[in-house]
């Protein structure tokens, strides 16, 4: 099992969660955060740091492995992070808007290392 990064992560990206992760695996995208699944090793304490709750046990993942693929694809292109960031100014007027993949995603890589 593995931890997977969500759909309310998309413009949130609190990044709480990097602060907490004793294996850093965590990687950064322009609007979310993915967690290489290789590389977690399933302690959760991701999970209850994130504000936005987008942090869930790939067994959560109720859209027939969607989250898992995406943050196994992204993982290994986008930036390894280590150290909290700034938040986006506006990431609690997008906290649970709805089908944020669809519509704000952005494949494009993040630009803290």
């Amino acid at each position: 099992m593995t931890y997977i990064v969500t759909d309310n992560c998309i413009k949130c990206k609190y990044m709480d969660c990097v602060e907490v992760c004793p294996v850093d695996c965590f990687y950064e995208g322009e609007n979310m955060l993915v967690i290489h699944p290789d590389e977690c090793i399933d302690c959760g304490v991701c999970e209850p740091e994130c504000p936005a709750e987008a942090i869930v046990p790939d067994t959560e993942d109720t859209a027939d492995g969607k989250w898992l693929a995406l943050n196994a694809k992204y993982a290994v292109s986008w930036p390894n992070i280590t150290v909290k960031g700034e938040p986006p100014a506006d990431a609690e007027d997008w906290d649970g808007v709805k089908n944020k993949l669809d519509e704000h995603f952005s494949p494009n890589p993040g630009t803290s290392s």
